[in-house]
């Protein structure tokens, strides 16, 4: 399984880098989880969108969503033949409005999800955690069926206990990590050291730290959760880089 980082901000873009937006890839299925601004540049530079099997969205906040139509009007007007028609994309329902507005013509077509769901996408098993956020959103864990290798998604929350079990053993966790570690309450993003501290609880392989401020000292956010995490690699996520999970 392989991931790469289309966008990593969390709100808006700046500076050249968009927000959430993750290319995964088994085999030759090739998932795009969120679709936050400038996702379809970005995946256009590694991948055909014409290529996609699938979208899969964890909420409907705009940094995770913003690309969502232009990749309609792609589906619609780009010339040649698709991979998949219509484009599925996966969304929870918990939105009836949001989630309506995913099907577009003959071109895309909307899929639900909730807390109880298991998708099968092609080689990999996907399920979900409704997470502490001020909209629903869903954490999402990844599980490659060939090789049982595991990327979880904590999408967007605050830290709560149910994370810990949901991220155990991961191979990979991305973790959202907006804040640093005086942040005061009410949060709805982790804090560098939640982040590795659920990195360390839940026992993970490698931690990276993504949804990223714009205007924080990224290398004391790194600092502050790698002291959290203990031995666990932690990592920013930078644009274009890619994982083997």
């Amino acid at each position: 399984m392989k991931l790469t980082i289309l966008g990593y901000l969390g709100g808006y873009p700046a500076n050249g880098i968009g927000t959430s937006a993750y290319l995964v890839e088994s085999g030759d299925y090739h998932l795009l989880m969120d679709a936050g601004s400038g996702a379809l540049l970005e995946l256009e530079k590694v991948l055909p969108a014409s290529q996609l099997d699938a979208v899969l969205l964890t909420h409907y906040h705009h940094d995770h969503t913003a690309d969502v139509g232009v990749l309609q009007y792609y589906c619609q007007l780009h010339q040649g033949p698709a991979k998949v028609r219509p484009l599925p994309i996966y969304g929870h329902t918990k939105d009836p409005l949001n989630f309506a507005a995913l099907t577009f013509g003959d071109f895309t077509k909307g899929v639900g999800y909730d807390g109880a769901t298991t998708l099968q996408l092609g080689p990999l098993t996907a399920t979900f955690l409704e997470t502490e956020h001020p909209v629903p959103a869903f954490a999402v864990r990844l599980v490659e069926n060939e090789t049982g290798r595991v990327l979880v998604n904590t999408s967007d929350t605050r830290a709560f206990t149910g994370l810990t079990p949901f991220a155990k053993g991961a191979d990979l966790l991305m973790a959202d990590t907006n804040f640093l570690a005086d942040k005061p309450a009410p949060r709805w993003h982790l804090t560098a050291p939640e982040a590795g501290q659920l990195a360390q609880s839940a026992g993970v392989k490698r931690l990276l730290l993504t949804h990223l401020p714009q205007q924080l000292p990224l290398e004391t956010l790194l600092a502050q959760a790698q002291a959290a995490a203990s031995d666990i690699p932690v990592e920013l996520a930078t644009q274009g880089a890619a994982f083997i999970v």
